[in-house]
């Protein structure tokens, strides 16, 4: 906790953004800092609430410790802040960004929604780490003779390999993409997240003894089956990546695409790499976003910057409630009205609104047909609607993992949604000496269920090569 008073002397206070006028002209993180005395007053506000929601399961799915480093961010030890901090999550400046922060959900004082600005203190935490020098490479001092290799290095296959080479084994990261960082660097736009934060977790993970093999598609360029032999221990952290298929009518036509190839490419063009494939750009269109989540909301956001005309985002669920019941949901997640910074630069939002398809001429989109739904998501006669669109994107939600090539060779066993089958102690598959973690086993999920999944696999990987293990669980 931090001042036992602190929640009632000190009036909830979050960062701001750049106007939004100002922040679409540039693809720069945008958020505006608090300083240091507003953010021990922040810190400040966390109560001794008796059972601190905000770190169990409810709140923090890596448990940080959340009372603990507000308490030390009060006192002005920002050094044992992020120790602390760093105890839980290995790269909190990423979740400090990019997380919904379910922890603040689960405040105590989100009973009365004032919740302690949770997210903005972690992500001050661990700005203040960088900069005062606290974060340096931990190398483990002693190998254990032990190999493994990671597929993908995303969040999962991050957090594991660093906690796999601070216990001494040899690992190795294979990158399909140029870089490493997988939905981090190529998924997530930088104005939520710019791409320097990776590359320096890059270089002391290197420090620690990782080595990243980029441009290697494992199960294409090269064998699942080589990489099987050669190795102690084989970790899957390849992602969600199967976009789930609507078929809609008209979604062969021009001007019509998957959300993920539209950030992954904006990203690319964003960090100076080449963009090889047939050019996607917003300018000057009109833009029809096909979904209601994050992934669609970075699409938004992305085709403001790029100068797009209009922006319309469809969600076939219906317009939530501003605030919800506190006594029937709290400390879990709610269902209510949520705005993001992309939704909140001028994106028309339609709710309650199907998409029957896609209508054209000479096959280029030029818009969406579109209908209003019951509350079995069905379409209502007679409430048809047409959006122009030049430019259409779907973004809504994945149907797992790519199976060609990887998961093929394989043979692991898979569920009925598409992930690889292994449960959340041992993270094993059904083939000998290889994991999984991450959204290749969960399914699509959160950057910060990654990072955990990542670290309880690395323990489990550790184990099985030592017999025991000193990882975190």
């Amino acid at each position: 906790m931090g001042k036992v008073t602190g929640f009632l002397e000190y009036d909830r206070q979050e960062q701001k953004y750049q106007l939004a006028g100002e922040r679409v002209r540039h693809f720069r993180e945008f958020t505006l800092p608090l300083d240091d005395s507003d953010l021990k007053k922040q810190a400040g506000r966390c109560m001794d609430c008796g059972i601190p929601f905000c770190h169990g399961p409810t709140g923090c799915p890596v448990h940080n410790q959340i009372p603990d480093w507000n308490d030390l961010v009060w006192q002005g030890d920002w050094e044992q802040a992020a120790a602390n901090l760093h105890t839980t999550n290995n790269f909190p400046e990423f979740t400090g960004r990019i997380c919904p922060a379910p922890c603040e959900e689960a405040c105590t004082l989100n009973l009365e929604n004032q919740p302690v600005t949770i997210k903005t203190i972690e992500q001050a935490i661990a700005d203040k780490a960088w900069e005062m020098g606290y974060i340096k490479p931990e190398p483990a001092g002693f190998s254990t003779g032990k190999r493994v290799a990671i597929i993908g290095s995303g969040p999962a296959g991050l957090a594991a390999a660093q906690q796999l080479a601070r216990a001494g084994h040899d690992v190795h990261v294979f990158e399909r993409q140029a870089k490493p960082g997988g939905l981090l660097r190529y998924g997530i736009p930088d104005f939520k997240m710019e791409k320097y934060h990776i590359d320096r977790r890059v270089k002391q993970m290197e420090a620690e003894g990782v080595t990243f093999h980029c441009g290697i598609n494992i199960g294409v360029d090269r064998s699942f089956a080589s990489l099987h032999n050669e190795y102690d221990a084989v970790l899957f952290a390849g992602g969600a990546e199967d976009p789930r298929n609507p078929n809609l009518p008209g979604q062969d036509m021009k001007g019509v695409h998957y959300a993920m190839p539209y950030l992954t490419q904006s990203n690319k063009r964003v960090g100076g790499e080449d963009v090889t494939d047939e050019q996607i750009l917003a300018g000057g269109k009109h833009v029809v976003v096909i979904g209601g989540g994050d992934t669609a909301s970075d699409c938004v956001g992305t085709a403001f910057r790029q100068g797009a005309l209009s922006v319309t985002q469809l969600d076939i669920r219906p317009r939530p409630p501003e605030r919800e019941d506190k006594l029937t949901v709290w400390p879990y997640w709610p269902t209510k009205m949520r705005t993001s910074s992309s939704q909140a630069e001028g994106a028309e939002r339609e709710f309650q609104a199907a998409t029957l398809g896609i209508v054209g001429k000479k096959g280029q989109a030029t818009g969406v047909q579109c209908a209003r739904v019951d509350e079995r998501r069905q379409p209502i006669p007679g409430t048809e609607f047409t959006l122009k669109a030049d430019l259409v994107f779907i973004a809504i939600g994945f149907a797992g993992s790519v199976k060609e090539g990887l998961l093929e060779q394989s043979g692991v066993a898979m569920d009925r949604r598409g992930n690889v089958v292994a449960d959340d102690s041992s993270y094993r598959t059904s083939n000998d000496k290889v994991f999984v973690a991450g959204d290749m086993r969960r399914g699509q999920s959160l950057v910060v269920w990654a990072i955990r999944e990542g670290r309880q696999a690395a323990r489990a990987i550790d184990t099985y090569l030592m017999g025991d293990s000193n990882l975190p669980v």
